[in-house]
């Protein structure tokens, strides 16, 4: 009867043991938020995800009615706030906004600190559609005439913001689909790859649309496509690139948040709904696209088919292309 009991007893107690953690962990839950809530930028201030991540932070807050803060961990390629969130306690007081290259780096990158599975995907917040410019008085007026003009001779210089930035990877969508001939520059961000185009270092680049707006503005740049599946708000006069004939030059500077792997799945689910709530407040959502900022939104779902879809998509061309880490 012992026999037979023990293995039973020990049954019935892991059995319990787990009921218990989970009414525990959905009581966290459902208390959540308590304190603080950090949201960690991966970039400098001032950059387009810096500017999103700051809006969806304060709808955020009212939405659930405690503070969140965001921190700014730039460096190796916004691998080191990613891998301080990737690490953090999953306890729903730690986020990660997150761009393009949660995707790339580990395409490009031969080690990486942490794993793609490390972080979980909470909800797409907006998108800074990349525009591609060239300085207000080159005589390239549309996106055509770059990619004949990038076919005679030695062919156009084309800043980007580095291996694997969004800017490099539209210039190498622009050979893939254009047949251009572009000699790749690359900076250490993107706001110098713009000023390079200013003063005329190179011959065109693509940024996102808030770095870009204030140049077109003061006419010293002037956009010739945007690189998105829609036109921008703030520049409606300015043709998507899949309009004029190359559906396949689509990219946008996206921003999302995510979470450590393993936070209880309802403070995910609170925290998008929070998200979601926050993007259609009014005084959010026009402080985003005044700035050339589409907000998106979306379920958490949506968000995973996304970055699965982006991963898949812009590996191919990471193969096809052959980029390696600087």
């Amino acid at each position: 009867m012992n026999k037979i009991s023990r293995p039973l007893a020990k049954s019935v107690l892991i059995a319990l043991l787990a009921i218990t953690a989970l009414t525990t962990q959905s009581a966290f839950a459902q208390a959540w938020p308590t304190h603080t809530i950090k949201i960690v930028v991966p970039f400098g201030p001032g950059g387009a995800n810096d500017l999103i991540a700051r809006a969806a932070a304060e709808g955020m807050s009212k939405e659930l009615g405690q503070s969140i803060v965001v921190e700014n961990k730039p460096g190796a390629g916004a691998t080191l706030g990613a891998d301080f969130v990737a690490k953090a306690t999953p306890d729903g007081y730690t986020f990660l906004i997150a761009a393009a290259g949660l995707v790339t780096n580990s395409l490009i990158k031969a080690k990486m600190p942490y794993k793609d599975a490390d972080l979980t995907p909470v909800g797409m917040i907006a998108v800074s559609p990349s525009v591609i410019v060239v300085a207000a008085d080159s005589p390239i007026k549309n996106l055509k005439e770059l990619i004949e003009a990038s076919k005679k001779g030695q062919g156009l210089n084309f800043s980007t913001a580095g291996t694997g930035s969004t800017p490099h990877f539209v210039a190498e969508m622009l050979k893939i689909s254009g047949g251009g001939k572009f000699d790749i520059i690359p900076y250490k961000s993107g706001s110098e790859g713009m000023v390079a185009v200013v003063g005329h270092q190179t011959d065109a680049t693509s940024e996102a649309s808030v770095v870009v707006i204030p140049q077109i503005a003061g006419n010293k740049l002037r956009p010739i496509a945007s690189t998105w599946n829609t036109r921008i708000a703030a520049l409606k006069d300015v043709p998507t690139a899949k309009e004029l004939g190359y559906s396949n030059i689509f990219i946008g500077h996206w921003a999302g948040l995510l979470a450590p792997a393993g936070t209880p799945n309802d403070i995910l689910e609170k925290m998008n709904d929070a998200l979601n709530k926050a993007l259609k407040r009014p005084e959010i959502k026009d402080r985003l696209i005044s700035q050339g900022i589409e907000p998106v939104g979306g379920t958490r779902a949506s968000f995973v088919k996304f970055i699965e879809e982006e991963r898949a998509r812009l590996g191919a061309i990471v193969k096809a292309t052959n980029m390696k880490e600087d």
